[in-house]
């Protein structure tokens, strides 16, 4: 289908297709493999001008459009979800920066995020606190000019990769949600230590690690904003990143709809109609996905205030999309989808995690029920203040 891309958006959508097939491809299942971090390919992104994409113009982006974080990691993972992942990640951890943090903090990591000079994470799940995360253990008390941080993050990607993290950590336990913080941590930083690497089912290029805080001292200088507005901040943050999740399981679920087409057409299936329904149907969903994730990434750039429902949307319709896509895929190609040599069984590990990060799909239909209801409160107020 047609969606318009200007020219600029055109050629991001070349660059990164051109990444993904010379660079990605080649190492993509040595890779998965080894569960390696391709730290040389993200910083050839860099060098390239995909990480410019995240940051505002003003401080060596070239934008931070969502539109544009989603056209990029559609292709990326088109060929690694992995890979795809692990750029990312840059994305979310520089979101807070970009949105809530002071002017000097801007100025002094933004730039060099934009570069690929630093690479950045974002560190919010614990053992307690994955959906809930007003149930956050880590904390972080003030003490002469410094925050003291206590506690473990857990599932963190680019965990023991990244330079800076943006880290969520209680100041007043006794408020709840009201009472997280967000506080920039460098890498070095007395007291912070990374602990257990995960050894994943899928997206295994992404580095996957515990974050240690033990009596760990951040400079008050790094307090993100306002004590207190850490949830809010996360709350608004992914918003903003969900989209991009549901890019990457579009990624996902394109290349697993083409390497299923490809096979049948090489291998003389397309006459039968079972096939063909099939590969309809995979292609259907594939453009219904895409439709979704683009709408909810212009709507946000658009300007508009309120886009927690369409950023759900757009994480979850196309997850769904991606697991039985690749599903569906491996039965097209009987028992060569089984096979490491084919990749669609690598495509079907990693579409499953789609449905499980930054938010679960249970999460996210829960609050899209939440948003409906709002919706029709709202409607119902106005109906009576009218009549």
């Amino acid at each position: 289908m047609e969606y318009f891309f200007n020219n600029e958006e055109k050629q991001l959508k070349e660059k990164a297709r051109t990444i993904a097939e010379t660079l990605v491809k080649p190492a993509l299942h040595e890779l998965d493999e080894k569960a390696e971090f391709p730290i040389a390919i993200v910083k050839e992104m860099g060098r390239q001008g995909l990480l410019k994409i995240f940051i505002p113009a003003e401080y060596g982006g070239s934008g931070a459009r969502v539109m544009d974080m989603c056209i990029a990691c559609e292709e990326v993972a088109r060929v690694c979800a992995g890979v795809a992942t692990a750029y990312a990640v840059n994305a979310l951890g520089s979101g807070p920066i970009v949105h809530f943090a002071n002017e000097e903090q801007k100025k002094k990591y933004l730039p060099k995020i934009a570069t690929g000079d630093l690479q950045c994470a974002f560190g919010l799940t614990e053992a307690q606190a994955g959906s809930d995360v007003a149930n956050l253990q880590t904390t972080a008390r003030k003490e002469s000019g410094y925050y003291i941080l206590n506690g473990v993050k857990q599932f963190i990607s680019s965990g023991s990769i990244s330079d800076i993290y943006v880290v969520l950590a209680s100041t007043d336990r006794s408020r709840g949600a009201r009472g997280i913080s967000a506080f920039i941590v460098e890498k070095g930083t007395p007291g912070f230590s990374f602990g257990k690497e995960e050894i994943k089912l899928g997206i295994r290029a992404s580095t996957t690690t515990e974050l240690v805080f033990e009596e760990c001292k951040v400079p008050k200088e790094n307090l993100m904003g306002k004590e207190g507005l850490g949830f809010i901040y996360t709350m608004r943050n992914f918003d903003r990143a969900r989209p991009g999740v549901g890019a990457i399981a579009l990624g996902i679920a394109q290349g697993a709809y083409e390497a299923a087409l490809d096979f049948a057409h090489r291998h003389n299936l397309l006459n039968s109609q079972y096939i063909q329904r099939v590969v309809a149907d995979m292609a259907t969903e594939v453009e219904a996905a895409r439709a979704i994730v683009y709408a909810a990434a212009r709507m946000i750039d658009s300007g508009a205030k309120n886009y927690t429902k369409e950023a759900s949307f757009a994480k979850l319709f196309p997850s769904d999309v991606a697991v039985k896509i690749t599903k569906e895929a491996i039965e097209v190609l009987g028992p060569y989808g089984l096979l490491n040599e084919y990749g669609v069984e690598k495509m079907l590990r990693d579409a499953k995690i789609t449905q499980i990060y930054e938010g679960t799909n249970q999460i996210q239909r829960a609050q899209i029920a939440l948003e409906l209801t709002k919706e029709m409160g709202a409607k119902e107020k106005a109906k009576k203040e009218s009549g």
